[in-house]
C-alpha cells in the first residue's frame, strides 16, 4: 500500500507511439498519473477529455499528465486520435506498473466480484514522492480537484 510522501514506483512502458516513457524522466516536474480501466468507454473517455481540457493549466503548474491502463500501443493510438487528447497515455499491458501502485485488484459490479483496474490518480512531485493519493475515482469533478490540489 503507497502512502503520501512514499517514492513512486519506477517505470518504464510504452507510449501510444511506441516509445518508451520512464518516471524517472519527468523528475523537476509534477507527474499527473492516472490509472483508468478502458480505452473509448464512457468514464475513461469523459476523464482522459477533462484531462485533456485542462491540459495547459496542468502546464501551467509545472505537471505532466500521464494516463496508464492495460491497453495496447494501438488502441492508445486510436484513442488519442479519435478525441484529439493532449497528454501521454502509458501501455501496462503485463499489468506491472498498476500492481506496484496497488491499483489492480478485486472490484464489484452488480454483485459480482472480478479483478480489474481500480481508478485511481497519484500526484507525483518534483523529487518523485507521492504527494497526493485518489483511489476509486468518481470522474465528474476530479480533474478539477487534482488541478486545484496542485
Amino acid at each position: 500500500m503507497l502512502n503520501i510522501g512514499d517514492k513512486a514506483p519506477q517505470f518504464e512502458l510504452l507510449n501510444q507511439d511506441g516509445v518508451k516513457i520512464a518516471l524517472k524522466d519527468f523528475i523537476g516536474k509534477k507527474v499527473i498519473l492516472y490509472f483508468y480501466p478502458k480505452d473509448n468507454t464512457p468514464g475513461c473517455t469523459t476523464q482522459a477529455c477533462d484531462f485533456s481540457l485542462n491540459y495547459e493549466k496542468f502546464s501551467d503548474k509545472n505537471a505532466v499528465i500521464i494516463g496508464i491502463s492495460p491497453d495496447s500501443v494501438a488502441s492508445h493510438e486510436n484513442f488519442i486520435a479519435r478525441f484529439n487528447l493532449k497528454h501521454i497515455l502509458l501501455s501496462d499491458s503485463q499489468k506491472e506498473v498498476a500492481k506496484a501502485y496497488g491499483v489492480w485488484g478485486i472490484k464489484k459490479n452488480y454483485g459480482k466480484e472480478y479483478e480489474g483496474l481500480i481508478r485511481s490518480t497519484f500526484v507525483i512531485d518534483e523529487t518523485g514522492k507521492i504527494a497526493e493519493i485518489y483511489t476509486n475515482v468518481r470522474v465528474k469533478g476530479h480533474v478539477l480537484s487534482v488541478l486545484e490540489s496542485l
